[in-house]
């Protein structure tokens, strides 16, 4: 297929894509808490120095979810929800990983550290720092382990980056693992101001001989991709 059809053939349903984004609304805590706030639980996903600040693979927008996040684990913890976690990129040296991605995120360096804004919450230490070393979470045997472990919890937020990554397998892990197991009335509720993906342009990546990366037009697909597949996209969590 040519280009120009290719595109032509796309526009309505990109046209949809992003007007089904617009669309999108907030959700309240509130509503996740009515059975208690034991039945939720928060993950976030590798929102650490080697994607936000340092590193080869830091990135600016991935950096400005941070304090959404944080907001939104300050108002979860003073609701008493108490189950939260982080998975968190933190490779041997010789990562098979990086075939695809360069070296990033390697244990010990300041690049797998937690995001500082996190560190300084007062009740970080209740939170369960996970370590990965896929791009799904869900393989990582601790946070399966963290998950079988809490079948109460009916609500699972999730945030972090990348949105087209290591937060689309998160989520969906989480889904379909709910889909498997025939639990019923579980929700995955994915709040898109605490979620992001890194832009790299076409130019850009032909300069440097890198892959490239279109931020935005990721960002909006694999929302749409989880939404598809049961994930609940909403614009933010409020109170």
């Amino acid at each position: 297929m040519q280009a120009e059809q290719f595109f032509e053939r796309s526009k309505p349903f990109i046209q949809w894509m992003l007007d089904w984004q617009a669309g999108l609304r907030p959700l309240s805590l509130a509503q996740l808490l009515t059975a208690g706030p034991d039945k939720v639980g928060i993950v976030s996903v590798d929102v650490i120095k080697g994607f936000c600040t340092v590193g080869p693979l830091s990135s600016p927008r991935v950096n400005n979810i941070v304090q959404p996040i944080a907001r939104l684990f300050e108002l979860a913890w003073s609701c008493g929800v108490r189950d939260m976690a982080l998975t968190q990129d933190t490779h041997p040296q010789d990562a098979v990983e990086f075939a695809q991605y360069t070296p990033h995120c390697i244990r010990g360096t300041q690049e797998a550290e937690t995001v500082e804004a996190f560190k300084s919450l007062p009740f970080f230490d209740h939170i369960t720092v996970i370590e990965k070393n896929s791009i799904n979470s869900g393989l990582a045997a601790e946070f399966a382990a963290w998950v079988a472990a809490r079948p109460h919890i009916k609500n699972w937020i999730t945030v972090g980056d990348c949105t087209d990554l290591c937060t689309y397998h998160l989520a969906m892990y989480l889904r379909l693992l709910a889909n498997q197991t025939q639990q019923r009335g579980v929700r995955v509720v994915l709040p898109v101001n605490t979620v992001d993906t890194y832009d790299l342009p076409v130019a850009v990546a032909q300069q440097i001989g890198a892959v490239p990366h279109d931020g935005d037009f990721l960002h909006s697909v694999f929302l749409y991709s989880m939404m598809l597949n049961g994930v609940e996209i909403v614009s933010e969590i409020t109170p």
